[in-house]
């Protein structure tokens, strides 16, 4: 079992990314989702430091060194900040599903430039078996929509598509900083302390300087969508990357980016009892694949 924590703890930031995509799309919808890229950050932070504090005896890990927070910091702002900007944008441009069948490469990514820059390889079966999950995700994500649905001009449309191939490598590349930043059995919470108050410091600083933080606590005022953001914030954020940073730092950053790529998948049976969205039988095919690539990276 202990040789599988880093896997289980990978499928578990899955669990948790698809929960507070639930949650957050409920916020969005009622508040934007700028509002709630914003609020998220700050609520998360909050979390860690009350969390550090309880666990290491101390708010912030400042004995981790300049270049611990140097990796770290990075990680936080091209994974968290700079790479959900993008993702958010993309959704504008291009919609959730092709949005999403680009967030799948971020495990091919992540595989190629740990190949690189770390000198990790995967297996031949391993390969398949990393195949087999995107190519399950992909298949999902791909389904066509019923009914109409907005079509974006050819400008919009291929900076859209950019936008999510810049969101994906963002993850990536967030992951392998982690991955440096960790080195030497960093502890992971302290780890996610630092990214998450990196992240939150560049999103507000940004913010105050466009004038936007009063708009920002006054959407705030919504009780569900408040409650929703809170919620969303403590299952993502909070756990479900401190869980990813756990998975990156006991498995390969291949095996872990593509058992973190399950949330469009897991997402269907929750987006059916919420949302009513009808599952076809391409829907089901899809996340077979999927959860038949995840098993049989726990048998090789």
């Amino acid at each position: 079992m202990n040789s599988y924590i880093g896997e289980i703890a990978g499928l578990g930031t899955s669990v948790c990314w698809t929960l507070t995509s639930i949650l957050f799309t409920i916020a969005s919808q009622r508040i934007g989702s700028l509002v709630v890229n914003r609020a998220r950050l700050l609520l998360a932070l909050i979390f860690l430091l009350i969390t550090h504090l309880a666990v290491q005896g101390e708010w912030l890990p400042l004995q981790a060194g300049v270049t611990r927070w140097f990796w770290l910091g990075l990680s936080g702002v091209i994974g968290l900040t700079l790479g959900d900007l993008f993702l958010f944008q993309s959704f504008v441009w291009i919609g959730p599903r092709r949005a999403m069948l680009l967030m799948s490469l971020a495990p091919i990514m992540g595989a190629l430039v740990a190949w690189v820059a770390l000198g990790e390889t995967l297996s031949l079966l391993e390969m398949v078996a990393v195949a087999l999950t995107v190519g399950g995700v992909a298949w999902v994500v791909m389904e066509k929509e019923n009914g109409n649905g907005s079509q974006s001009d050819r400008r919009h449309y291929w900076l859209g598509i950019a936008l999510g191939i810049a969101a994906a490598l963002g993850q990536a590349l967030g992951l392998i900083a982690s991955k440096v930043g960790m080195a030497g059995d960093f502890a992971p919470l302290s780890a996610n302390v630092i990214r998450m108050l990196v992240a939150m410091a560049v999103m507000w600083a940004y913010t105050l300087l466009r004038g936007e933080a009063q708009p920002t606590f006054k959407a705030l005022a919504d009780r569900k969508a408040s409650l929703a953001t809170l919620g969303g914030s403590l299952v993502g954020p909070f756990i479900g990357v401190w869980l990813s940073l756990i998975s990156v730092q006991l498995t390969r950053v291949g095996i872990a980016s593509t058992l973190m790529a399950l949330p469009p998948v897991l997402v269907l049976p929750l987006s059916h009892w919420v949302f009513k969205e009808k599952i076809t039988w391409q829907a089901l095919v899809g996340t077979a694949v999927a959860i038949g690539g995840v098993a049989l990276l726990f048998l090789i």
